[in-house]
Order: C-alpha cells, then sequence, then structure tokens
C-alpha cells in the first residue's frame, strides 16, 4: 500500500544526523570569533563554491520569485490567471500580484496541464510515486477550489489592463484564408530558427522516412547524431534513380553546402540489372553509367565523412532520396511540407523554384532533371522560408501558389468591431496561437483550436505532436474525475486518511512525567524545539505522559534529537513517533523530501537561551551513538541535571530559548555562504525561536551542517528543511483540531485496500504522462500543472499548483528567494 503524506524520521535518517554534532564540551567550549582552521577553511571553500554557482545561473534566463507571506496561503483561480496573462503578454497585461515572473521576455510558450477533481492530498497520499512532480517542479503552492470549469475561464477570462487597441497589428487584417491557412496552422505565424522546421520523429514515421529501429530499416547506416541548434549548417540534397529488377536504385547523388557550393556530385553503378535508366527524368543514360565503378556504399561513406554531426539536410520528398541511400539521418527539412496545401497535397519542386524563387528549373530545353540544381532550389527554398516567415511567405505567395485572394473589406460598410479584453482575443490579435486539448467542455475556442478527446493517452499523444507551434495549450485529464465519481465514499475518506496523516507527522508522545506537572510545563519544554501547536496530557495508564502536536516538522525532528532521554525533575523521558501503517516507508519519504529543490538551499535553527545552554551537557555520545562535526545533520544536546526542581512561579514563563534577531543569524551563518533570506516559521512572534535559513546556495547549507560544533558554542541547534514551503497553507486548510480518537477512527476506516492500489497504478500513469509532456515543451516554457481539488457538500478539499520554467535539458530555472520551513 502506498504510504501516506509526508514523513519525518527515519532510522537510516536518524543515524545520520545523529553522527554530526561535533564532539565538544562545555571545558573546551570556543567563541564563534574563534573559529577552527578546519571550520575557517570550509566556510571560504562554502563562500566561493557559493559564488561559482550563482555564476553559473544562465543569465537573465525567466524565473518566478514569491514573497513568504503568499508562499503560506492558496492561491485562487484569478490569481493563477494573471501569472498566465502576464507570462503571455508581459507588461502589456499586469504584474501578478502574488509573486514576481524575472525576464517574462524569455518566456516562449506557457503550457497548463489541469488533472480533473485531483486533490492535494492525493499527491501525498502518493508522494514517493510522483516522481516527476516532486522532483521537477519547485515552486508549490496551495490551490483554492472553483466551482468553474477551470480550462474555460482561463481562455475567457479578461485582461483587465491591455488596450485591445495598443496591441492591433496588421495581422488584425488577415483575411480567414491566412489565419486558417495549413502554413500557418503547422508552423504559427512568426519567424523561427530552423530547429522549428525541422521533421520530429512522429513526422518521419509519418511520411515514410527512414527511421532507426523501425521495420524494413535494419541494414540502413546511420550518420552521426548530435544535438542541432538554430546555427546548425544547411545542406542540400537530390538523388536520382533508375529501375531495376529489384526496384529502384540510386544512379546519381549531389550534396551543396549552405552557400549553394557542390561538395559531391557522383554517378554510382546499381548492382543489380537495370530495366529502366528513367532518362526522361533522371537524365542518366546508359553510356554515362557503363564505365562507373562507384556503389552504393563508397557513396555513403563520402557522405558519411562529408555531413557533420549537427548538419541538416534539406530535400524535397528526400524521404525518397534517403531510402535509395539507404542512409538514416536524423535532422532533415522537407519542402514539400514547408510549402504545404491542403488534404495532405504537395507542390511540385518545379512550380516552387518558379513562382518562389521566380527561376526556371528542369525545364524541356535540358534531358532530365539535374540532381545539383535540384539541390540548390530546395536549399534556397527552405532559407527563404525560414528567413522570412510563415506569414509572409503565406501572404507573398498566397496568390500565386495557393491560388487565394485577399477580399478588401471597405470600412464604409462595416462598423468597427468592438475591442475584445478576452484572454484568447488578445492573443490571437498578436498572432500568437492557443490550443485545448481534452475532454468535451465549455471552453470557447474555434474548432481548429481544440481537440475533444476523452482518453488521457490520447491527450499526450495528440499534444506531442502539436507543440512546437502552439503558444498557448490547456491539456485536461479527465480519467480521474470518472474514477472519483465510481468511487465516491473512497476518494472522501482519503482526504479525512491523509489529514490524519498530516498530524501524525507532526506529533511526538512523551513521558512519563511527574504527576504534577502540568499542560503548560509540557509546552514550555517541548516548544525549544519548535512551535507547538497542542499539547494534551494522557492519564489512562499508571504513569502520565503527554502529545505533543507541533505546528511544523522540523521541530518534531529536534524533539526526537533534543528531549529524548532528557532527566526531567529526576524523571528521564522518552520521546517517541507514533506506530501506524503510514509510517512504514518514513525513511524514503524523508529522503525524498530532503532532496526536493525547493528544500536545497534551507537550514532550520533554534536559538537556544544562554541560561538554558549553560545547564545542558553537551555530550559526545547520545544514546550510544558517536557524534563526528565532519559529518551533517542534527546537533543534538542532554540536560543533566533536568529542569529546576518545583514549578515556576505563577505569571512568570521560564524563557528557554533567546530571541532569534536577523541580524544576529546574519552574522553567524554569514560566514558558511550567502544569506537569502530568513524565515520565521508560522505566524510571525515578538520574541521569534525558531527560524529557516535560505542560503543562496547548496554548498553554503552544507558548510553550516557540518560546522555543528561551532555553533553549539553558539548555542544553535541546526536541522536540515524537510517541510515543503506551501505547507502552512494547506495545514490551514485541512487540519480541524480532531483528538486523538477521531484521527484514529479516519485511520481504520480506510482499509479498501483494491481502491488504494488502483489509485498508486493511476498515480503513477499519471506521473509518466506528465513528464512525457514537460520533455516535448520547448526551452523558455512556463510549465503549470494544477491539481484543481474539489467542492463538496462534505467540505472543500484543497488543490495543488505546481510551476517550472523550463531550460536546456529541463534544467531548473526558479528560484524563490523566500521560502519557508
Amino acid at each position: 500500500m502506498e504510504t501516506n503524506l509526508i514523513p519525518v524520521r527515519s532510522t537510516h535518517y536518524q543515524q545520520s544526523m545523529e553522527s554530526s554534532v561535533a564532539e565538544t564540551g562545555c571545558k573546551n567550549k570556543r567563541k564563534r570569533n574563534e573559529p577552527t582552521e578546519h571550520s575557517s577553511v570550509k566556510r571560504i571553500k562554502a563562500e566561493q563554491e557559493g559564488n561559482e554557482a550563482l555564476q553559473e545561473r544562465p543569465s537573465g534566463s525567466p524565473r518566478l520569485s514569491m514573497q513568504l507571506h503568499r508562499l503560506q496561503q492558496p492561491i485562487t483561480l484569478s490569481e493563477l490567471t494573471e501569472l498566465l496573462h502576464f507570462a503571455a503578454l508581459g507588461e502589456v497585461a499586469k504584474q501578478p500580484s502574488w509573486c514576481r515572473l524575472h525576464h517574462q521576455k524569455r518566456v516562449k510558450c506557457v503550457n497548463v496541464v489541469i488533472v480533473e477533481d485531483l486533490t492535494q492530498s492525493h499527491f501525498y497520499r502518493n508522494y514517493l510515486t510522483m516522481e516527476h512532480l516532486r522532483t521537477n517542479y519547485t515552486t508549490r503552492v496551495t490551490f483554492t477550489p472553483s466551482s468553474n470549469n477551470v480550462a474555460s475561464e482561463i481562455f475567457s477570462s479578461d485582461v483587465p489592463k491591455v488596450d485591445p487597441l495598443s496591441v492591433s497589428t496588421p495581422d488584425n487584417k488577415r483575411h480567414k484564408a491566412l489565419t486558417e491557412h495549413p502554413v500557418i496552422t503547422a508552423y504559427g505565424p512568426q519567424r523561427r530558427g530552423l530547429t522549428a522546421y525541422i521533421l520530429t520523429t512522429e513526422e518521419m514515421i509519418m511520411n515514410h522516412y527512414p527511421v532507426k529501429g523501425m521495420p524494413g530499416f535494419e541494414d540502413f547506416r546511420c550518420t552521426v547524431n548530435v544535438h542541432v541548434t538554430d546555427d546548425s549548417p544547411l545542406y542540400g540534397l537530390d538523388c536520382e534513380m533508375c529501375l531495376t529488377v529489384n526496384g529502384y536504385e540510386l544512379t546519381r547523388v549531389s550534396l551543396v553546402d549552405g552557400d549553394g557550393n557542390c561538395v559531391l556530385d557522383e554517378l554510382v553503378k546499381p548492382q543489380s540489372r537495370i530495366l529502366n535508366y528513367l532518362t526522361k527524368f533522371s537524365g542518366i543514360t546508359a553510356a554515362m553509367l557503363q564505365p562507373i565503378t562507384t556503389t552504393l556504399k563508397d557513396v555513403q561513406a563520402k557522405l558519411m565523412m562529408l555531413l557533420p554531426g549537427n548538419a541538416v539536410l534539406v530535400g524535397h520528398s528526400l524521404n525518397n532520396d534517403l531510402v535509395a541511400l539507404k542512409l538514416i539521418h536524423q535532422h532533415v527539412i522537407d519542402t514539400s511540407l514547408l510549402y504545404r496545401r491542403e488534404f495532405g497535397q504537395r507542390f511540385k519542386l518545379k512550380v516552387l523554384t518558379e513562382r518562389v524563387l521566380k527561376r526556371q528549373i528542369q525545364t524541356e530545353e535540358t534531358r532530365g532533371h539535374d540532381s545539383t540544381e535540384d539541390a540548390v532550389a530546395t536549399l534556397e527554398l527552405a532559407q527563404y522560408f525560414i528567413k522570412t516567415g510563415p506569414h509572409q511567405v503565406v501572404e507573398l505567395h498566397l496568390e500565386e501558389l495557393w491560388g487565394y485572394e485577399l477580399e478588401e473589406v471597405s470600412s464604409e460598410c462595416t462598423s468597427a468591431p468592438t475591442p475584445s479584453h478576452r484572454f484568447t482575443d488578445v492573443l490571437q490579435t498578436l498572432g500568437r496561437f492557443v490550443i485545448f486539448i481534452g475532454k468535451c467542455s465549455d471552453v470557447t475556442l474555434d474548432l481548429s483550436n481544440q481537440q475533444w478527446l476523452n482518453s488521457d493517452k490520447e491527450v499526450v499523444s495528440s499534444f506531442r505532436k502539436k507543440t512546437k507551434h502552439r503558444f498557448l495549450s490547456v491539456l485536461q485529464f479527465s480519467s480521474f474525475s470518472d474514477h472519483r465519481k465510481r468511487c465516491f465514499a473512497h476518494h472522501q475518506q482519503l482526504h479525512q486518511n491523509v489529514r490524519a496523516n498530516l498530524r501524525d507527522m507532526c506529533v511526538v508522545f512523551a513521558g512519563p512525567f511527574h504527576s504534577h506537572f502540568s499542560e503548560k510545563e509540557v509546552k514550555r519544554l517541548f516548544r525549544r524545539c519548535g512551535r507547538v501547536r497542542k499539547v494534551q496530557m494522557l492519564n489512562a495508564g499508571v504513569r502520565v505522559h503527554a502529545e505533543v502536536e507541533f505546528e511544523m516538522l522540523e521541530g518534531a525532528i529536534l524533539a526526537l534529537k533534543v528531549l529524548d532521554g532528557l532527566s526531567v525533575l529526576g524523571q528521564p523521558i522518552k520521546v517517541q513517533r507514533p506506530m501506524h501503517g503510514s509510517m512504514l516507508d518514513l525513511d524514503l519519504n524523508l529522503e525524498a523530501l530532503m532532496n526536493e529543490p525547493s528544500n536545497a538551499c534551507n537550514l532550520y535553527v533554534v536559538k537556544l537561551s544562554q541560561h538554558t545552554a549553560q545547564r545542558l551537557n553537551l555530550s559526545t555520545k547520545v544514546n550510544g551513538y558517536t557524534l563526528d562535526a565532519k559529518c551533517s545533520g542534527v546537533a543534538c544536546v542532554k540536560k543533566a541535571n533536568g529542569l529546576p526542581p518545583g514549578k515556576p512561579k505563577k505569571g512568570k514563563e521560564v524563557d528557554l530559548t533567546s530571541k532569534l534577531s536577523e541580524e544576529t543569524v546574519r552574522e553567524t551563518f554569514g560566514h558558511f555562504g550567502p544569506v537569502e533570506s530568513i524565515i520565521p516559521p508560522g505566524k510571525p512572534e515578538k520574541h521569534t525561536r525558531h527560524a529557516c535559513i535560505e542560503f543562496k546556495s547548496p554548498e553554503a547549507k552544507r558548510a553550516a551542517l557540518g560546522s555543528s560544533e561551532d555553533l553549539l558554542q553558539d548555542h544553535f541547534l541546526t536541522c536540515p528543511s524537510v517541510t515543503p514551503p506551501h505547507l502552512p497553507s494547506w495545514v490551514s486548510m485541512t487540519t480541524d483540531g480532531k483528538n486523538a480518537n477521531t484521527a484514529e477512527e479516519q485511520r481504520r476506516a480506510y482499509t479498501d485496500s483494491s481502491q488504494d492500489q488502483e489509485m498508486h497504478r493511476m498515480m503513477k500513469k499519471l506521473d509518466f504522462r506528465l513528464r512525457k509532456v514537460f520533455n516535448s515543451l520547448p526551452d523558455g516554457t512556463l510549465s503549470v500543472v494544477l491539481l484543481p481539488g474539489h467542492i463538496s457538500t462534505n467540505g472543500d478539499h484543497p488543490g495543488l499548483c505546481l510551476f517550472e520554467l523550463k531550460e536546456s535539458c529541463g534544467n531548473v530555472v526558479n528560484k524563490l528567494p523566500t521560502r519557508t520551513a
């Protein structure tokens, strides 16, 4: 059964943490301003590595940042559309109020995937399964469910700041023949680099190109395959064939470089007996081939030597040439598909050259085709298309190539249309195309821009074929909605179950205490490790115990490390976790949380007061484990003599921790590397005792964890951050103060293992499909995955919104300057 929600402790993690504190004692305590040579070297190295990491970040890459108070609050559908408007339109729209999108002009596309009826509880119930979502999306925000159709709201939402007249372009006057032209539909109106016109693997298979691994091409040779860019060299290729007893075979091959210079022009002797030289088309005669000894293998070897690994081959119906050459080349541009027609029809090369390049080839005066001349023509046609752009090519040659005429509409006969503020209308005014693929809904778009598919598999497959040429794309997965309708009771119980497990993650049991030890004194004892939400005294047994619920996961972790075995009024207490089935995969969950990008630079810190620190015995051994300052982990302390005997005076609270000022933290932890922000967990307090430090680099965080010895001398306890930054907003929407008995009832009620296993399989498949969508997105895409949550009569179930700005090779370019522990 899939493990629930966020874990807090594991045996493996416990050992690694307990092996991280420096060996030290009170008698050899040193001041922070006199650090050891070892720690000084580590601090200098951390600063250097942090600076190098900042320098390696791509200059001007788009990134998303959020302030702490917004990160800890859920966002609404209108706030999500604010971000989409700004990402797509820039300053024409309004900068979102809840986040900042930096270098918006570098955003090339926007993609939104909506998974119907999926909630945040589903995500954390199957947290380990969702590997792609939890590792590749660095920004996570709780989403408030909406009763409106999300896709429809995205498309039909108004852009309040935009003046439609201010974004008017000559594209506004384009005839319908332009907007629905097959070339514009395929490539969009904007001018792009040559990589936008390279055939995808799916397109090559569809157009009968030789593709590695496909049946029938086992004996074909493959050229060198490396990554291509818009600066990769173009080569024009054309071949002539004759008819043999084994079909069409190569008789001539011509290759020209990007300047039109011929680099290869060879006659080739077919191995099979020739039935027809096809002289009328090929220009090849028996006399020409009679002295030729060059074979197909010879030509293949020459091409392999001449073509660089990043070469892009250009040809007209180039699949026939490559089949004749028995050659597989991955990067090709086909001019017969570039200048495409309706219903799959294609122009002849002779027609394109005459009407676009304004010159004659394959004339009646010449005997057959000249493959070198044809190769130059295809090269120039491709170069012209790339340089001019699809819209201008269509507009300039609409009548002579495609036979359309633009009708001039008299302004006297028609009234000016009312400008529209609708998001999709503004995008289309700018010539940016949108598409919706998913379940049939009330999305108002042209039929040519939407596909209604009920299968999530079909949605992904269809999108991957179209993703290169769409600026705004919205995908809708509906399989979970159907599953929820079939298993409504199961989903209702799942939310209650996850809610109970969330509570378990923040709970520890402690005791035994003396019978007169009060709830207030327990809270005072445990809040040294973190903010305490609730304390419940348990008197069911012979001795008195307490159940302590923290607000943050780090508080529970530190309580296990710091307070387990502590002597309280001469009575040693034991601090432990609840024992439930949800804790079975705790170590795996905890490791995954620690490795999340959102926690890579974050460190949780507790500042002890001088009074408390003086009463603590900093032992070199805790619970039998030897502590080592060289390893990172939690700084552990033990109290030798326990709390002061007797109860504190009424109205006077014993201060166990001192105020944690930003100045003190920056002075102490700035030695390890630049500090981005200092974040108090939960609501701001008058006297902050705990905080999360966000460094600018992970190396600085590791250096701080490795310098536990010096930090303990200054009364600091440290712990790696494990809490997802958005968790407080979810906690406020899901926790309802239910007591332990009710939580246990919820846990026991969730016993339908078959439904749970089915959900696990569906979530695994979902994560796989989302990965395929993400990998097919071009670099510079703002990718949004929305789990919209669910509204019901029994209560709303919050959703989750995940953001990522995709960079080359799927690298993360997000950076949240302010995060919470």
